[in-house]
């Protein structure tokens, strides 16, 4: 932890579209003492009913939905592009099926009790305030955006939490 240093979210001045887009993330969080994360490249950062909040969104089959279901709080890890394949890794293997915490020998370290990657540049910790499955009624494209990204039907659940802080690598 002591790498790290708290910013306030003013002061956070990256691209949102490249950390999250480009660079991916890692969304991690706890359930009955077991930490499980998955890589993610969907979600966003604004303001939300007076509060500074991140966004994203997870799909029912993975099983990190079941750890930020049960959790109050959830991070958003952000590493370097050293880690590229540790991420590919994280978006396609299910903890399920494999510890991919300790294949990939990174070290889990908390914040108040929620869980984070040390090997992360950024660290964005959250506290959950909204879920909400997709409604595939919503859609007001004309079904584009279900049909390219839904053929199988298994709709995001939208999660907006409040940023609780935000931690930078020294």
């Amino acid at each position: 932890m002591a790498d790290f240093k708290t910013i306030v979210p003013e002061e956070f001045d990256q691209s949102v579209f490249r950390m999250i887009g480009r660079d991916w993330m890692l969304v991690a969080a706890k359930k009955d003492g077991k930490v499980n994360a998955m890589t993610a490249s969907w979600g966003g950062f604004g303001v939300m009913w007076g509060k500074n909040v991140a966004f994203v969104v997870i799909r029912p089959q993975r099983y990190t939905k079941e750890f930020v279901d049960a959790a109050d709080t959830f991070s958003l890890s952000f590493l370097k592009n050293d880690y590229r394949n540790e991420l590919n890794y994280f978006g396609t293997v299910s903890g399920r099926d494999e510890d991919k915490i300790a294949k990939t020998e990174f070290g889990v370290a908390h914040r108040k009790g929620t869980p984070f990657f040390e090997e992360a540049d950024t660290v964005i910790v959250c506290k959950k305030l909204f879920a909400q499955p997709y409604d595939p009624a919503c859609f007001l494209d004309g079904g584009t955006v279900d049909a390219k990204w839904y053929p199988d039907k298994d709709y995001h659940t939208l999660y907006i939490a409040e940023v609780q802080e935000i931690l930078k690598r020294d």
